[in-house]
């Protein structure tokens, strides 16, 4: 059983999104501390890239942050290692093809798995172009994160049969970032994955509220925030960390609610 199913154990899972190394890998490292304490089931650590054609402005402005200040995939590296010593959360990377690409991809994988990263994310690779990368995956014992956005309901039985981890349920078209109403039929995507495997199915792209997260956790295993955790990253900088698990807390406290 992978440690990722072991995060949707525990009532509905609330998966938080940083990026590494805004405003800092030190504060990152914080982060993932006080957002476990706070509740969190599941952390995905956001490795910085140039052209990160997924996110909204709120996470982009976040990486050109990371990348301005230095950061590099062997400087996140160093810090998993730190964080993999004082916390057994789940952890798994998002990031980008070229990102693993450049760093060479066995390399990636097989250093990511030797520290403790128990999954990957790469939202620019499409379902029929992951073998490459899943296939490495599983030879290193991680699970290669499939997403599902609301287009691709014909596909869905494909993707779900193969999935491994959890399955990534885009709630909104386009790019990441915090929606005042969520229109997708979330409950018949998910709906769609669990007909066609078993396999715990977590919804992300537009959450914000605590009210939305709610409705998102009705009808799906857990939710993933990111944006709205990063934009107070952005603004608190160095002094974030009390107002992230704040928010991580407010969020598991409201899709836990009976």
């Amino acid at each position: 059983m992978s440690k990722i199913s072991k995060a949707f154990e525990h009532g509905k899972a609330m998966i938080p999104f940083i990026t590494c190394g805004d405003p800092s890998l030190e504060v990152t490292e914080q982060l993932v501390y006080a957002m476990e304490a706070a509740g969190a089931d599941l952390i995905e650590l956001g490795i910085p890239f140039s052209d990160p054609t997924a996110e909204g402005p709120v996470i982009q402005a976040a990486s050109m942050r990371a990348l301005s200040g230095g950061v590099t995939t062997d400087d996140i590296f160093e810090m998993v290692a730190g964080i993999r010593k004082k916390t057994q959360v789940p952890l798994v990377f998002m990031t980008y093809a070229n990102v693993v690409f450049s760093y060479g991809t066995e390399k990636f994988v097989k250093k990511a798995a030797a520290l403790g990263i128990d999954g990957l994310i790469l939202p620019d690779v499409p379902f029929e172009e992951k073998e490459e990368f899943d296939s490495v995956c599983r030879q290193y014992g991680m699970d290669l994160i499939s997403l599902i956005a609301p287009t691709s309901h014909d596909r869905i039985r494909m993707i779900a049969e193969e999935a491994s981890g959890f399955v990534y349920c885009v709630s909104s078209l386009g790019v990441t970032g915090e929606r005042t109403d969520i229109t997708t039929d979330v409950g018949q995507m998910t709906g769609l994955v669990k007909t066609f495997g078993h396999i715990p199915c977590a919804v992300g792209f537009g959450i914000s509220t605590p009210q939305q997260a709610k409705k998102m956790a009705e009808v799906s295993d857990g939710v993933i925030i990111g944006s709205a955790i990063v934009r107070l990253c952005g603004t608190y900088k160095e002094d974030c960390v009390p107002y992230v698990a704040r928010y991580v807390r407010s969020i598991k406290e409201a899709i836990c609610e009976k």
